[in-house]
């Protein structure tokens, strides 16, 4: 990560809504996203992103509120596109024609240069492949040649939706590499993913989107920090059942897992957790804490927004 995060902003968004009649995909979404970081982008299926994404490009148009991107109003996407890359769900090519050959098509259609088509190729690992038909290619390969198509106008602002789609794991830290080099060269990367795992290595910023508005729109590291896991075990392990009812008339949410209970709860709770859990009955009993990873919180916001 940067020493210092970028006050500038790639992507800002104040009150920004798109309804599609009675549904509320995006609902007063406030975000910023700050130049010079690689920013996860999480929510369940259907909190809004991709639709958030399409806003940002200008693909939709929005019910109400406003965003910029690279400071430029998204009224009037001309002004910023050609300093967008973006990979939005699955990738389309020619089936027929040869990966470089597609990449070439985009280049001319879009006024790239020509150059760019070896460029990107290097980057993702597929020079090797590049003069074979894209309808030979893996699931991951075409992932892969998608990443490359957002990278041909060498953007400031690169958005990818899902780019691990169909990775194996190799691939997985390939794409991992390639996003912090993107960074490091002062560019911006914003990424939605369902793999928590894969941003909690490599995100510097987050928002966490659900029913269409921010629950968590800040630096990654303090997302974690904001709450920690505490893990109990017991002499006598069914008693974690009742420590699981004593967490939960408290307002934490506790998980049994074979013979010891994980509690989402800051460190304090633990005193309060050792009263409650004396008042039942329970005195035997270790408490520690641990680091929550970004699974662990992002489902403690989830069930505290309920």
């Amino acid at each position: 990560m940067n020493t210092a995060i970028s006050q500038s902003l790639a992507v800002e968004t104040a009150g920004l809504s798109k309804h599609f009649g009675q549904r509320k995909a995006v609902d007063g979404l406030t975000m910023t996203i700050p130049a010079g970081t690689i920013a996860g982008f999480i929510g369940p299926n259907g909190a809004g992103k991709t639709t958030a994404i399409r806003l940002l490009l200008g693909l939709v148009r929005p019910t109400a509120g406003t965003a910029t991107v690279l400071g430029r109003p998204t009224t009037d996407p001309s002004s910023y596109l050609r300093r967008v890359g973006a990979l939005v769900e699955a990738p389309a090519f020619y089936p027929s024609l040869s990966g470089r050959t597609n990449l070439e098509v985009l280049a001319r259609l879009a006024g790239f240069s020509h150059s760019r088509v070896d460029v990107v190729l290097e980057r993702v690992e597929l020079s090797d492949r590049a003069r074979d038909r894209v309808a030979t290619y893996s699931l991951g390969m075409k992932q892969r040649l998608g990443v490359a198509m957002a990278l041909l106008p060498d953007p400031d602002l690169l958005i990818l939706d899902e780019p691990a789609n169909g990775l194996d794991p190799l691939g997985i830290i390939a794409t991992r590499d390639l996003l912090r080099r993107v960074r490091d060269e002062g560019k911006t990367v914003f990424i939605s993913s369902h793999l928590l795992g894969e941003l909690e290595r490599v995100a510097d910023w987050l928002v966490m989107l659900h029913h269409g508005k921010a629950l968590y729109d800040g630096p990654a590291r303090a997302f974690l920090d904001q709450q920690s896991v505490l893990v109990v075990e017991t002499g006598d392990a069914a008693q974690l059942d009742v420590l699981a009812t004593v967490a939960s008339a408290a307002g934490y949410t506790a998980t049994v897992d074979h013979d010891s209970l994980t509690i989402a709860a800051p460190l304090d709770f633990s005193a309060e957790l050792k009263r409650r859990a004396s008042a039942a009955g329970v005195v035997d009993l270790t408490i520690r804490a641990r680091e929550t990873t970004f699974e662990e919180r992002f489902m403690a916001l989830l069930q505290g927004d309920h």
